[in-house]
This record gives structure tokens, sequence and C-alpha cells, in this order.
């Protein structure tokens, strides 16, 4: 019986993080399409704006590690809403440590029509360890926007 408990204690232990990660999806896909309204209601530049200060909608705050990254399709950070620092930076041949040219993929995603899902490796701010991450990403009026979380 002792042994029962204890593989059933361990199995869910394992299953929580599948777990949370499943619920986060729609959060991210929907933050992305929120933006993406934002956007045509306010114009390009208010929305970069509001992703890239500290204190907008679309920035990431203590308990909802959620945020925006919006890129031009040639790589360029239009307004990142966690590292501000790479502001203007292209990156569209930055790899992750198994070598996926990670932002070539997402803006290859998001053009698909209804965008989707880019799976790549990068550090968590949270952790500051390299974790398997997925990003819902859709390119709409010239730009990238996407939306990661970590599995």
């Amino acid at each position: 019986m002792r042994t029962f408990l204890l593989s059933s204690l361990a199995a869910c232990l394992l299953v929580l993080p599948l777990g949370a990660q499943a619920s986060d999806r729609p959060k991210a896909e929907a933050l992305v399409k929120e933006g993406i309204a934002f956007m045509k209601s306010n114009g390009k530049d208010a929305f970069l704006g509001e992703v890239h200060k500290g204190s907008g909608r679309f920035h990431a705050k203590p308990g909802n590690p959620l945020y925006l990254f919006v890129y031009d399709l040639n790589g360029v950070v239009l307004a990142h809403g966690a590292e501000s620092n790479l502001l203007g930076v292209n990156r569209l041949n930055v790899k992750d440590p198994d070598g996926t040219q990670y932002v070539k993929e997402n803006i290859a995603v998001g053009q698909k029509k209804g965008g989707g899902w880019s799976d790549y490796k990068r550090m968590n701010p949270d952790t500051r360890k390299i974790e398997h991450k997925t990003s819902f990403c859709l390119v709409e009026n010239g730009v990238l926007v996407g939306c990661g979380i970590y599995k």
C-alpha cells in the first residue's frame, strides 16, 4: 500500500507541470490576440509603447509571467515585454542551445493563417536555467507578435 501511495504521489508531481503548461497556452494565445486588437484600435506606435513600458498591460509583472514580444519580419526587436535591452537588436539568426533559429521559426509559424506554436529553449528569467519554451506567434500589420510559456 505504501509503495502504491508513493508511486501515485510521484506520478501526480510529474504531471503537475504539464497541467500548468496546458492551462497557460490559451492565456498566451489570448494575450497575443488582445495585443493585436489593441494595435488595430490604437495604432502600431501606441501598441509598441504599451508592450515595452514596464507598467504596460503587455509587460511582465510580478505574479504574471506572460508578456508580449514584437519583432519586424527581419528579426529586429520592436518591443519586448520583459527584456527592454533587446530593443532594436536584430535577432533573426539567434540560436538556442540545440541550434534552433527560433526567431526565424517564430516568424515562419506566425505567418501561417491563424498563427501557431513554436518550440525552442531559452533561459527562464525566474529559474535562471535553460528550459523548454513554446510561443504562440501571429504576424499582423507587418510585425510578429508572440507570447511564450515555459514547459
